[in-house]
């Protein structure tokens, strides 16, 4: 009886289907980024808005790679499983312990993110720095919680979250496009720059926006039907979050003059103001914490399951394997909260704004060179799969695949990529312990 309840721990019922899987990617892809897009998108004219198009091509590429090696390794870890397999123990770890930093930086930084529009309607809360601290980690050890007592219970509360962050989005699209005024769209290119350069500018910038899509590979062992599911939700995922993306800002600006989104800290609460006054600024201000929140819970799920894949594999301490009798990886979650918490203290001793933007550079990065070790892991297994056109197909699109991440992680500047190395020298020690 008890060898039964251990195999049944160790393999957990198939509870996610499309629409949860769905809900993962673009709950974590749509977090509290775009609502600041419009705002860096401005002084770029209406030729910015075409980094949307190349950003969500370049995903669309990386989402298609995915789907290949999805369908080939059918296992829990997502992009660590497919580099482990396809490059070997040390390239997975390099992969498992870089894409956990970013699932951690991401929760830090969102968590100070929900806080920050939480001070909208509470201003003592931002006002003080330890009440800050306090209602941020309150957050993420109730996100997690969350997460280690079922895994139904997260991926329901992922659905319900992703379709309310959706509504204050829909919501900004048919006011914008109701009460538009074609005169407030900027210029084709208000900048000096020559059309190329500015493309690659603003495609680095709205890039990081739709990194997450990923994360509905991770729980591979949760999903019904992996190597069929997979696959639709990725392509779904980033379709969805283009066309979002797109109309929104298109909407903004039909709104509000390029001139004042490009000096807004808030550009949808300024564009809601405009059309419904204070009970728009309000209403979408609550789109913003609905929104952080489902992010942060998608990331925090997200960090645990992927401690746990690597620990399937020998590549951190058997207790990271440790089920709960609900299925759940309870120890993974257990330290990457305490992680979050550790980033939390570190960060409110300095400027918020300069730790979320450094936090959500380094995720993002760090996110790229999985995507990266990806299309290179398929070079690998292609190299035993039958020549054909098929094959040649699947060679142009990892190609197309691995220039589109270097593309990226090149634009986000040397010293993020700097910082980036740093965080892999120190998992080297760690790589070196749990070794066999």
């Amino acid at each position: 009886m008890s060898d039964n309840s251990n195999v049944d721990k160790q393999n957990p019922p198939a509870s996610i289907g499309f629409w949860r899987g769905w809900s993962i990617a673009v709950g974590c892809a749509i977090g509290s980024g775009v609502f600041m897009m419009p705002t860096l998108l401005a002084p770029y004219g209406m030729l910015g808005m075409a980094g949307w198009l190349i950003a969500g091509g370049g995903t669309l590429l990386v989402a298609l790679c995915l789907s290949r090696l999805v369908r080939r390794i059918p296992k829990i870890g997502g992009p660590y499983a497919y580099v482990h397999e396809g490059l070997g123990q040390f390239a997975g770890f390099l992969i498992a312990w870089t894409y956990w930093i970013a699932c951690i930086a991401a929760v830090s930084g969102i968590a100070i993110a929900f806080v920050g529009y939480l001070g909208v309607f509470i201003p003592e809360i931002t006002e003080s720095r330890l009440l800050s601290l306090v209602f941020a980690l309150g957050l993420i050890w109730t996100i997690f919680v969350l997460n280690i007592r079922s895994l139904e219970g997260s991926s329901k509360f992922q659905v319900l979250s992703t379709l309310l962050k959706l509504v204050p989005l829909l919501f900004m699209i048919v006011m914008g496009f109701t009460h538009m005024q074609p005169h407030n769209l900027p210029e084709f290119n208000p900048t000096e720059l020559h059309p190329a350069a500015l493309l690659a500018t603003v495609t680095t910038l709205v890039m990081w926006s739709f990194v997450g899509i990923e994360t509905a590979s991770v729980p591979a062992q949760n999903m019904r039907e992996p190597e069929k599911t997979i696959p639709k939700v990725l392509v779904a995922a980033v379709l969805s979050i283009l066309t979002i993306y797109m109309l929104v800002s298109f909407a903004i600006a039909l709104v509000v003059p390029a001139e004042e989104l490009a000096g807004s800290s808030a550009p949808f609460a300024l564009a809601a103001t405009k059309i419904m006054g204070p009970v728009g600024a309000a209403a979408i201000t609550f789109g913003a914490l609905i929104s952080t929140l489902g992010s942060l819970n998608a990331n925090a799920f997200t960090a645990g399951n992927i401690a746990l894949a690597a620990a399937k594999d020998n590549l951190l301490p058997a207790r990271f394997n440790v089920l709960t009798d609900n299925g759940t990886p309870s120890f993974a979650f257990i330290i990457s909260a305490i992680s979050v918490s550790v980033l939390l203290f570190l960060n409110y001793t300095k400027g918020l704004v300069a730790a979320f933007t450094f936090m959500a550079m380094l995720s993002t990065l760090s996110t790229l060179m999985a995507y990266a070790f990806c299309a290179v892991a398929e070079f690998y297994f292609l190299k035993s799969d039958q020549p054909g056109p098929e094959r040649n197909k699947a060679i142009g699109l990892s190609i197309a695949a691995f220039l589109y991440a270097f593309f990226a992680i090149w634009g986000a500047g040397t010293e993020i990529v700097f910082y980036s190395f740093m965080l892999i020298l120190i998992g080297m020690p760690i790589y070196a312990l749990v070794r066999q």
